[in-house]
């Protein structure tokens, strides 16, 4: 919060000169009531998201730990994952391939297509 130029405190107790035709003192000191509040709630909220993103990197740090971990694992292992990251649609494919090579020409036929991807 280097770019600060006044905190709350500051704000609330600034003096402003009176002249003869000036502003309504009411109005300036109402209207600065609210912008403490405001600037009040910017510094609460900046705060909270400062520690938040402490938090975050500071899992993001543990979970590069664990990856790195994970990665020096053995061969077999990574094979075991690899496998396991198929998904529904290559399943549906190869199986629509090897239907075709079963039953050849007979789903060629077939006017039902609901077979096919």
């Amino acid at each position: 919060m280097e770019n600060v130029n006044f905190t709350p405190k500051e704000i609330l107790q600034k003096q402003f000169r009176q002249k003869m035709r000036g502003y309504d003192p009411d109005d300036v000191d109402s209207f600065l009531d609210n912008v403490i509040k405001d600037y009040d709630t910017f510094v609460k909220e900046n705060q909270r998201l400062q520690e938040e993103n402490e938090r975050l990197l500071a899992k993001v740090d543990e979970l590069t730990k664990q990856v790195q971990v994970g990665s020096s694992q053995p061969a077999a292992s990574t094979t075991s994952s690899a496998t396991s990251n198929v998904t529904n649609m290559d399943i549906l494919k190869r199986l629509s391939n090897l239907e075709r090579h079963v039953f050849g020409s007979q789903l060629d036929n077939d006017p039902n297509e609901s077979h096919r991807l």
